[in-house]
């Protein structure tokens, strides 16, 4: 087979050499080259669109670009932990501490040779009073929550994700099964482990407000979570007696239901940390102090409580908790902020083409970088008449939805078969493919018809 000519530029190839060391002598080119198609490519990632954009499409080996995400071996950890090496440095060079965000999502799936889909909580489709589950895979997520300054917002740059399959799948294949709290106990070990010289603050849910979980973090990391408003807290143990055995807590305190309407408790204000740098945050109140959470048959939690209302009405009285008992409310309040981040990562990505693409990799563990191919669970890798994405392209750097599309721009589901629809491309993503199409090496792509 004849090997495609690659004459990639010098510049870019030495920027993508930290992730490309983690393919093999042979692949690195075919991977490197890929990156660039993605960079280029306007609409789906996909390998066939970015050999489009890079005038390989018809070129007779085609097909090694194909294997590099359904037949080549290849380390995602590796991946993973160069992407948070490099990314650490960039957003956070000052501070002694990073803020990691951990949160699942629901990728909908009807295939039926996809085995690892199961019917989960589908949290985008149900409502308060309605309850709706959906058959897909479910990934958990790592994301570095940073402000980006060109963006002049908090972005939630995904650097692992693991698949987690649900309990009747594991004991039909005779696998262990995990919860969802176990792998986010897994992915964050991790990147402490990557990280050894940082502060990792993770922020997540009240899914995964579990004592237990807490327990086994504290050690490593301050972990901020929600609180459940019935949730047992008591005061510290008074002094030893001598006699008897040590007590584990003190008098029970009042419940933070109670601590809304009771007049006694001292609500200071302040202003809202905003996730823009153009839009100031609301007024809120805060209650905060400390406590330890208990529940029976489990070591107590020292925890600082921090209990939230909203002046407004715009939202519920809500409460949060960390485990670090030292840290200030605010800056609690902060930290938790960012999460939200999170949420739109995923609703960019949702409507994206290409996201529903079922991609595996000869990996033998289920966790990967997001931004590289999803592997199997089983460790084989299978052939799919589907569409495969590209692995190196970033989610941040995917165009803008449908929703956004000015005038002058089609939708992306309005163009002809076989012809990617024109979308804008964002502002940096522009001035990349503006900088790399330009040079006499990379040919341009050619405009779609309208």
């Amino acid at each position: 087979m004849v090997r495609p000519d690659l004459h990639l530029p010098q510049a870019f190839v030495a920027w993508m050499s930290p992730f490309l060391a983690a393919f093999c002598q042979r692949s690195r080119d075919t991977a490197a080259a890929l990156a660039v198609g993605a960079l280029l490519a306007i609409g789906p990632r996909t390998v066939t669109n970015c050999l489009r954009a890079l005038g390989l499409a018809e070129h007779p080996s085609f097909t090694a670009f194909h294997r590099v995400l359904n037949r080549n071996v290849w380390s995602g950890f590796a991946l993973a932990r160069t992407l948070l090496r490099q990314l650490v440095p960039v957003f956070e060079p000052g501070r002694p501490f990073v803020i990691i965000g951990v949160d699942h999502t629901l990728e909908r799936r009807r295939g039926r040779r996809i085995e690892p889909a199961s019917h989960f909580h589908d949290a985008v489709r149900s409502t308060v009073k309605n309850k709706v589950t959906s058959r897909g895979l479910r990934w958990i997520s790592a994301m570095l929550l940073v402000e980006v300054p060109f963006a002049g917002r908090i972005w939630g740059l995904p650097v692992l994700t693991a698949l987690t399959p649900s309990k009747n799948w594991c004991e039909h294949h005779k696998q262990r099964y995990r919860p969802v709290t176990e792998w986010a106990e897994r992915l964050l070990l991790t990147l402490h482990r990557w990280l050894p010289d940082r502060v990792i603050v993770a922020v997540m849910d009240g899914e995964f407000a579990a004592i237990d979980l807490l327990h086994r973090l504290r050690r490593y990391m301050v972990v901020i979570t929600r609180l459940r408003l019935d949730a047992c807290l008591f005061d510290p143990p008074s002094e030893y007696k001598v006699r008897g055995r040590y007590p584990k807590k003190g008098a029970r305190q009042p419940s933070l239901k109670a601590r809304i309407t009771d007049p006694a408790t001292v609500w200071k204000r302040a202003v809202q940390a905003s996730r823009t740098s153009w839009r100031s945050g609301g007024w809120i109140e805060y209650a905060s102090g400390t406590a330890l959470w208990y529940h029976g048959g489990k070591q107590p939690l020292p925890i600082r409580r921090v209990l939230v209302r909203y002046p407004d009405k715009r939202h519920d009285t809500e409460a949060f908790l960390c485990t670090d008992t030292q840290m200030g409310p605010v800056d609690v309040l902060d930290c938790y902020n960012r999460r939200w981040s999170m949420e739109t990562t995923y609703e960019e990505v949702r409507p994206s083409p290409g996201h529903s693409t079922r991609l595996c990799l000869a990996e033998p563990l289920p966790v990967s970088p997001i931004s590289a191919s999803r592997p199997n669970v089983s460790g084989r890798t299978r052939r799919s008449s589907a569409p495969r994405r590209c692995c190196s392209a970033c989610i941040r750097c995917s165009p803008s939805t449908s929703s956004r599309t000015p005038s002058g721009w089609r939708c992306r589901r309005a163009g002809p078969p076989g012809i990617p629809s024109r979308r804008p491309p964002s502002p940096m993503l522009w001035r990349v493919c503006a900088s790399m199409s330009g040079s006499s090496v990379l040919p341009r792509r050619p405009v779609p018809p309208t």
